[in-house]
């Protein structure tokens, strides 16, 4: 604040009173002139005693002006001062609010960091705990996935056992039929030769008849008739012994030819139990090859691409689940089992495939796990993935976690195509 001198009025000093010359009855009278002379010089006299009272009036007053500057000047610099601690006080004070303040700030920010630092901690440990619980998750997975590939795996060979129990009854009963075909073929030849043998009877009866009433001719026809008995029993016993030789024959060759299916069933079960067992020395070599270089494994394909993979048709996504069994239903429920109607009756065992499908519904590829054997079943099934494609968009909710998914079924051929 600025200082400001205060408005003093200074004093007037009052009018001296006139100074009037005592009078005295004593006095002498004088004459004029020096009674003028007197005045005049009484009037210098009292106004030089005036002009002293004035001077000695104004000295005063400006002593008491001078006294009163000192004063107004003494509160001025007072008020200066007075002034000037106010603001060092205020300065002081500001400076100290000021500190307070930068204190307070520097607290806050102490605490906002240290906050940020606990909050950081947190957030790690929370990434940490989810990274964790991702892995559990992951090795979770891998194990379901790796204890599905075993279980898929002892169905298969469980299906190939029962195949091969299959295959081994039909032959047993095939070649229960063939037995007994056999005895009534031999049944049959046996009846046809006892009705040989009735009838040569019946014949030999009848020329025994007409012996009989021959037997008045001559000597020589009778000796023609036994001649002509006597060559037809050795005809009678010829036919019957070519008629062993010949169910003999046929007797060899029908085991002839049983034995040659049988080893040709023989051969063809032979042929099976190697082409499994070239399949299955294919997947344990792909199996460490895949331990080895992954990246050239029939196992599930690792790109860059987000892919999921259902072995069977249990699986805690339930969107991937009805996926595939949406696709399984279209090749359930259309014709696309005439076009392999007249293939799969040859001889195969159920093909395991794999089918990769983008998130657009195209297929990416077909992998046979385990081949049908048969050359033509495993293109006609490529065919009948490649016709139905595309298989539909992926639903939103799937979309979002994968790009692609692998599909593994089982294909079984009776009067539909059916995936196990």
């Amino acid at each position: 604040m600025a200082s400001k001198r205060p408005d003093v009025p200074l004093p007037t000093a009052p009018a001296a009173p006139p100074i009037v010359a005592p009078r005295t009855n004593e006095a002498p009278q004088k004459q004029p002139e020096q009674e003028v002379q007197e005045r005049s010089l009484e009037q210098a006299k009292l106004e030089q005693e005036r002009q002293a009272a004035e001077k000695l009036r104004q000295s005063e007053l400006i002593a008491e002006a001078q006294r009163e500057a000192t004063r107004q000047e003494q509160l001025r610099q007072e008020s200066a001062r007075v002034e000037q601690a106010a603001r060092f006080e205020a300065a002081r004070l500001e400076t100290e609010r000021q500190e307070l303040a930068r204190q307070e700030l520097a607290r806050a920010e102490a605490e906002r960091v240290e906050a940020a630092r606990k909050e950081a901690m947190r957030q790690e440990q929370i990434k940490q705990a989810q990274l964790e619980a991702a892995r559990q998750e992951q090795l979770r997975l891998d194990a379901a996935r790796a204890e599905q590939v075993a279980k898929l795996e002892a169905a298969r060979r469980e299906a190939e056992r029962q195949e091969l129990a299959r295959q081994e009854n039909v032959r047993q009963e095939r070649a229960t039929q063939e037995e007994m075909a056999r005895q009534e073929l031999a049944r049959q030849d046996l009846q046809r030769a006892e009705t040989a043998r009735l009838e040569a009877a019946r014949k030999e009866a009848a020329r025994h008849e007409q012996a009989k009433q021959a037997q008045l001719e001559a000597t020589r026809q009778a000796q023609q008739l036994e001649a002509a008995r006597q060559d037809a029993i050795r005809q009678e016993a010829a036919r019957q012994e070519a008629a062993k030789q010949e169910a003999a024959r046929l007797e060899q060759a029908k085991r002839e030819l049983a034995q040659r299916e049988k080893a040709k069933q023989e051969e063809e079960r032979e042929e099976r139990l190697r082409a499994i067992g070239r399949q299955l020395n294919e997947e344990a070599a792909q199996r460490d090859a895949a331990a080895k270089n992954p990246s050239r494994s029939l196992l599930p394909t690792v790109s860059g691409l987000r892919r999921g993979w259902l072995f069977g048709r249990a699986d805690p996504n339930i969107d991937l689940v009805q996926y595939a069994e949406a696709m399984s239903k279209k090749f359930e429920l259309n014709m696309a089992f005439d076009t392999l109607r007249e293939v799969v009756k040859q001889r195969h065992v159920s093909p395991m495939v794999t089918v990769a499908i983008r998130a657009d519904g195209s297929v990416e590829k077909v992998t046979f796990v385990v081949s049908s054997g048969v050359t033509a079943i495993d293109e006609a099934i490529r065919k009948v993935i490649s016709s139905q494609a595309p298989y539909g968009a992926f639903p939103p909710a799937l979309a979002r976690q994968y790009d692609v998914i692998e599909i593994r079924r089982t294909w079984v051929f009776d009067t539909a195509i059916r995936l196990q």
